[in-house]
């Protein structure tokens, strides 16, 4: 056999035929494919498109509740005006409103009342309640105590906030309802709204008073508001304004809040359990 190395670098081989016949010549070798360095990179795809979610969006617990919270007593302080009669619910009368109690600083009751009811309501319309108050700022006078009993008619739940003007040494919350109930609206839910709101507050951490009532529970004949109210109602006197400590808390924002949360979720129990 004889050889011979060929283009490329590649040994050809000439195979001596039988006979002996003369070495051929070998057909000159093809040239090896040139390499290449490119890759061929497929074209990415693009993402799914999201799912269609069948799922209705989450209803909130309060969507379609009307809830009217009744800010304690008003910024007038006209004499005439708040002292004009109007009917209790007992057949007797009483003065159309009060200037309310203050801080030994100066913090009125009604501007703590107008605070506190914008945190509540805003707690609340994030759970889907309708909210509505019965005063429409902390200016000028009025409506009287029988005209926001009124203004409750038809809501699922009317809260009355206020703050006592007690004795120093006193502290505490307590939660009124009217009492010997003039209807069975008031024998019946207004209760259960009183304790729920007083188990609310005492989950919140809020302590019932000392000083008045039982257990955070205080029955009263002589709020004209509760008298003349056609569903459930109760006013909660939410803290001693005269007491130090209480007054400091109330006076701030986050002191209040506390308080605002409690009674968001008094309101939002009563009316999502039976």
């Amino acid at each position: 056999m004889l050889t011979r190395r060929g283009a490329g670098g590649l040994v050809l081989a000439a195979v001596l035929l039988t006979g002996c016949q003369g070495a051929q010549t070998p057909a000159p070798a093809e040239a090896p494919a040139p390499l290449t360095t490119e890759l061929s990179v497929p074209a990415p795809s693009p993402p799914p498109a999201p799912a269609a979610s069948s799922a209705a969006p989450a209803v909130r617990p309060l969507t379609g509740k009307l809830v009217v919270l009744d800010p304690g007593h008003n910024g007038g302080t006209d004499p005439a005006a708040l002292n004009a009669q109007v009917p209790n619910g007992r057949g007797r009368t009483k003065a159309c409103n009060t200037t309310g109690t203050s801080t030994a600083e100066g913090y009125a009751e009604h501007a703590f009342t107008w605070a506190l009811a914008q945190q509540v309501q805003q707690l609340l319309t994030a759970q889907g309640a309708t909210v509505r108050l019965t005063r429409d700022s902390d200016s000028g006078l009025g409506p009287c105590v029988d005209q926001r009993a009124a203004a409750g008619a038809g809501a699922d739940v009317v809260v009355s906030l206020h703050g006592d003007g007690a004795p120093p040494s006193g502290r505490g919350f307590h939660v009124a309802y009217s009492a010997p109930p003039l209807s069975a609206v008031q024998s019946g839910p207004s209760v259960r709204l009183a304790t729920t709101m007083r188990d609310a507050m005492v989950a919140g951490g809020l302590t019932p008073s000392t000083y008045l009532g039982s257990d955070g529970l205080n029955p009263r004949s002589d709020l004209a508001g509760l008298n003349l109210a056609t569903g459930p109602a109760v006013l909660v006197e939410c803290a001693n304004l005269r007491n130090p400590a209480e007054a400091a808390a109330v006076s701030t924002p986050a002191g209040r809040t506390p308080y605002a949360r409690a009674i968001a979720d008094g309101i939002t129990r009563f009316l999502t359990t039976g």
